[in-house]
């Protein structure tokens, strides 16, 4: 890469006769004299072989070419502003940076509220955001590559503490064949059809939560994508019900009308990541993360009319791709 031949501070004095309208103006505003900032522009000008302003009266306009460089120039000085925040940050023995495991089943929007909420804070620290699926998560923490995760279980290796229960449904679409029996359902009944399942991103101990063995059975990737597919009337599956909640009052998906085993419950857990990484900011998450699930649960609680629930959890099986 080239080696830049004017520093920041030409760059700055440029500016600063664009946002004050003149050369007067900025050094006043920069608290130097007036010859000072002429000679800096001058030489910044110089430097690039480009001319930026044309004195017209007592004012300094930009030239077309001015203008152009004109964002660049403002990009390039809030860029070394950046970088001297996250020396700050270490400095203080912050974590420059965050990593998130998310496990899919979590809710978007109590995840979304901290984000949001943890950079309003924190600016200065980077956030990467990774969603898994089943044992993905956990996965993530055992291998060091995660701060703090939403994992689905618990290893004896890592603590965690409870953070929100996930309502799994079995639904399909309203015109699917399951529905048109017009009575209770049987897990047999289930068997003959296909079901939709959602692979688990683990690569060392991957498994399947909710198949029943069916014969026929799609395994896709994401939850998303399985919804996608109930909504062409592809299939059956049990999904989180804050995803299915939207499709069922649309009345593209319905419940299926179980026996037993309609819903189960997916219980989802925080667990922080090795203590090397348990800084501040990650606690900060934390903490944010909790609250944000509070609020939304106590939001959502209306929201979906409250039945019975079967608390038979599905069995897990080993995961045949």
């Amino acid at each position: 890469m080239k080696t830049p031949r004017v520093s920041l501070e030409h760059w700055r004095e440029f500016l600063a006769v664009v946002d004050y309208g003149g050369y007067a103006q900025a050094a006043e505003h920069l608290h130097r004299s007036q010859s000072a900032v002429s000679y800096a522009v001058g030489r910044l000008q110089k430097q690039l072989g480009v001319q930026l302003f044309r004195v017209e009266g007592r004012k300094a306009k930009l030239t077309e070419n001015g203008a152009a460089l004109l964002p660049r120039a403002r990009q390039l000085l809030h860029d070394a502003g950046e970088v001297e925040e996250f020396a700050e940050a270490l400095k203080r023995d912050m974590e420059p940076e965050i990593r998130l495991v998310v496990d899919a089943a979590f809710p978007n929007d109590p995840l979304v509220t901290a984000l949001r909420r943890f950079h309003d804070r924190s600016p200065e620290t980077w956030l990467q955001v990774h969603e898994a699926v089943l044992s993905g998560a956990s996965e993530a923490l055992e291998q060091g590559l995660a701060d703090l995760a939403v994992v689905v279980q618990v290893s004896s290796r890592l603590l965690g503490e409870p953070l929100l229960e996930v309502e799994f449904e079995a639904v399909a679409h309203r015109q699917h064949k399951l529905h048109r029996l017009r009575r209770k359902l049987r897990q047999q009944d289930l068997k003959r059809e296909l079901q939709v399942v959602v692979r688990d991103s683990g690569l060392q101990h991957p498994r399947d939560v909710g198949w029943l063995g069916s014969e026929h059975r799609l395994t896709v990737d994401s939850l998303e994508t399985a919804a996608a597919a109930l909504a062409q009337g592809l299939g059956f599956a049990w999904l989180p019900r804050h995803k299915t909640a939207p499709l069922i009052e649309s009345g593209t998906l319905k419940s299926l009308p179980l026996r037993e085993g309609r819903l189960f419950q997916v219980p989802l857990y925080l667990v922080l990541g090795p203590r090397s990484r348990r800084g501040p900011k990650v606690r900060e998450m934390e903490e944010l993360l909790h609250a944000a699930v509070r609020e939304w649960d106590g939001a959502s609680s209306g929201s979906i009319a409250s039945e019975p629930l079967d608390r038979r959890i599905i069995p897990v099986r080993p995961t045949r791709v």
